[in-house]
């Protein structure tokens, strides 16, 4: 199995961060809100399960999911529960503070004072949580295999760097966690459960699906599907910027390729800030590789698409 955590400071965008990695190796998403709901139908409901506990109720969890799949966890304290897994990669993610609360006054148009305010209150709540359920405030520098500046490195650099670090690393070689590693870390964290009488239940599982990382992707998706028009999400990522050694600063990855129709698709989101950052790269793509068939796509545009190329007379009925 491999399995790569992300976690890191309130202001790091750590859920953007992981959706983007998922994606970009193709890897199972679990973040931690869905993380949460598996331990609450594993354990008759989250507050069945102590603080004290609850790492050992996670491992059960994680333990099962890596005979099943690979996955990008992203869960406060989950860097700790996975050192024994083969085949992990651990990052954790990190900027200045003066960053972060500015990424929280665009997450929650808040002007700086408040922003600082959250910016407090958020990593305070974390380091309390921390302290209870894992035993100190925060996380040893040796617990990640990977320290990265968000104020430095952007979502899709982050991508294509854990990807490499994956692909020297050999980690989907590796395979699945066989069934007789799963046994041993089991019991462990059973052992510390079925002391204060908890008994896992056993039913708690992560449906395979694709990480898509807005609700367009996959309203397009879904829509795609039912007018039959086959299509591949994410294929490919082009190279767009260099160094002066030719190593690659900058990838773009389109969201959707339609081999029917040799289109690439990207899919746009309302704010403004990506739009302006998906046009550049669109832009810079179209003058390297001009024989790429790109277009850029607004939730308009879905429509037209399927009436322009007549394939609205064929949607699925059953």
């Amino acid at each position: 199995m491999a399995v790569v955590t992300i976690t890191g400071e309130p202001g790091c965008r750590v859920e953007e961060a992981a959706r983007g990695v998922a994606r970009r190796i193709g890897f199972e998403l679990l973040p931690e809100s869905q993380l949460r709901q598996m331990v609450a139908e594993e354990f008759g409901g989250e507050s069945a399960l102590p603080d004290k506990l609850y790492p050992a109720g996670l491992t059960v969890i994680l333990a099962r999911l890596a005979c099943q799949h690979h996955t990008v966890v992203s869960a406060l304290g989950v860097e700790t529960l996975v050192r024994d897994f083969p085949g992990v990669m651990r990052i954790g993610l990190t900027a200045a503070d003066t960053f972060q609360a500015g990424t929280l006054m665009i997450d929650h148009r808040l002007e700086r004072p408040a922003a600082e305010s959250l910016l407090k209150q958020l990593k305070q709540e974390r380091r309390e949580r921390r302290r209870r359920q894992f035993g100190r405030m925060e996380a040893m520098p040796g617990e990640f295999d990977l320290a990265v500046n968000t104020e430095t490195v952007d979502a899709d650099q982050l991508a294509e760097l854990v990807a490499r670090a994956a692909e020297l690393r050999a980690l989907r070689e590796q395979g699945l966690m066989m069934a007789v590693q799963e046994a041993s870390i089991q019991f462990q964290a059973r052992l510390k459960l079925a002391k204060h009488g908890i008994t896992p239940a056993g039913t708690a599982g992560l449906a395979s699906k694709r990480p898509f990382v807005n609700e367009s992707e996959q309203i397009f998706a879904n829509l795609l599907d039912f007018y039959r028009i086959a299509w591949d999400y994410e294929p490919r990522s082009f190279p767009i910027q260099w160094d002066r050694d030719g190593r690659v600063l900058e990838s773009f990855t389109p969201d959707f390729y339609l081999p029917e129709l040799d289109l690439y698709v990207e899919i746009t989101t309302m704010k403004q800030a990506n739009v302006t950052r998906k046009n550049r790269k669109v832009k810079l793509l179209k003058t390297i590789y001009p024989q790429v068939n790109i277009q850029v796509f607004y939730q308009k545009d879905f429509q037209n698409l399927i009436f322009k190329y007549g394939l609205a007379m064929t949607p699925v009925t059953a």
